[in-house]
């Protein structure tokens, strides 16, 4: 029965991020077309990122009280509402319409941010980071179907360039949906509603708090940053959408390929090795982009830009997930999304406009001195630990 919500999960993951990784080849290419100005283009991600965050709370308490699944239907049916709302705006060439319909996709990709901890809490406690990393191993088929599916719809139907990617968009979250009703996550305890808890404010204080939440917001808004200004920087060097969408597919290998194998290596080495080592790859992507503007730098770069994230990531929620009791895993999961997501609004808000402003290779140099703090922080906190250890009995 694990093995099979496992699995589900993974699915619903991989429909989730197709549609993401949909939105994000294609939405900057919207944006630069139905936009007043063409540094708006990406302010549909940003709104994204925005709805995203500001539903990350009401979604983790709603969940804590009413069951992971029925969250997670209501998130499938903000999808379904939100794909076919930019696919109303693109026929509609209204730049307003696609904005909202991004805005509530937001909040179904606020909602699946939550499968990993919902497999977390079902296997035992040493299998959380295995657990982890195979739910999010499912994005893997978004790298695929989501760049792909942007591909083959763009020109579907003439005259309104991408609006059959975003029937395409609500299709996945449909699919969601009726995942859902075969899916068994046990609702939530009495103990787990009502149970003791200890003030917010001396688990937030905890240092491997801290480390996860800021090394989860660094590899995120790096990430997102990079991720984002890719389109528009290859549009710019005239390279055609078919390069883009590739690019962006194996950056999306890149994230998710690794969680096959990242929790057995943070088992194996620790987490705060593993979530080093993802920061010193980040920084290698940077420094690929600092090298060249070649359709060759772009793959590679957003290649390792991937990896690095999904060590960061998935070490971060790992370690996430020792500083708190079982009734405080609605508020600390919560905050922990919205504090990671505000920085990912951040850039997805600014990417355009810092790419047109500052251009490409100065985004990627602003990036290193980032990265290096989440290093340092990483380092500090082993330095202190000498091992992780659990800060909760």
């Amino acid at each position: 029965m694990v093995k099979k919500t496992l699995f589900l999960l993974a699915t619903c993951q991989g429909l989730m991020l197709s549609g993401n990784s949909l939105s994000v080849a294609s939405s900057a290419l919207v944006g630069v077309a139905l936009s007043p100005n063409p540094r708006l283009a990406t302010l549909p991600l940003g709104l994204l990122a925005v709805c995203m965050m500001l539903t990350m709370i009401p979604a983790s308490l709603l969940m804590k009280h009413y069951g992971r699944r029925a969250g997670f239907m209501l998130g499938g049916s903000a999808g379904v509402v939100g794909g076919l709302a930019c696919s109303f705006g693109i026929f509609q060439n209204s730049f307003i319409i696609f904005c909202a319909g991004a805005a509530i996709y937001g909040v179904a990709i606020a909602f699946g941010q939550f499968y990993r901890f919902a497999a977390a809490e079902i296997v035992d406690a040493s299998y959380k980071s295995r657990a982890i990393s195979w739910v999010l191993a499912g994005g893997l088929v978004a790298a695929f179907i989501g760049p792909n599916t942007a591909s083959l719809t763009r020109d579907l139907i003439p005259n309104a360039a991408f609006a059959a990617s975003y029937i395409a968009l609500a299709l996945f979250s449909l699919g969601i949906i009726i995942i859902q009703i075969f899916v068994r996550i046990p609702k939530p305890s009495n103990d787990e509603i009502e149970g003791h808890q200890r003030p917010i404010h001396i688990v937030l204080a905890q240092p491997t708090f801290i480390v996860a939440v800021v090394c989860a917001m660094i590899a995120y808004a790096t990430m997102n940053l990079l991720m984002s200004a890719t389109p528009l920087a290859m549009n710019i060097r005239s390279m055609p959408f078919s390069d883009t969408a590739l690019v962006i597919q194996w950056h999306l290998v890149g994230m998710f390929a690794p969680s096959f194998f990242t929790g057995n290596l943070i088992d194996r080495y620790g987490v705060l090795k593993i979530m080093f080592v993802g920061a010193l790859i980040l920084i290698t992507c940077a420094l690929i982009a600092l090298s060249g503007q070649l359709y060759s730098h772009f793959i590679v770069g957003l290649i390792f830009l991937g990896i690095g994230w999904n060590f960061l990531y998935i070490g971060g929620t790992t370690l996430l997930t020792e500083v708190y009791l079982p009734t405080e895993k609605g508020a600390v999961q919560g905050i922990n999304e919205f504090m990671v997501f505000s920085a990912t609004s951040l850039t997805a808000l600014s990417s355009g406009y810092l790419h047109y402003t500052f251009g490409w290779e100065k985004l990627n140099f602003y990036a290193i001195p980032l990265i290096c703090f989440a290093a340092i922080m990483i380092a500090l906190l082993a330095w202190k630990t000498r091992s992780v250890q659990p800060e909760v009995a």
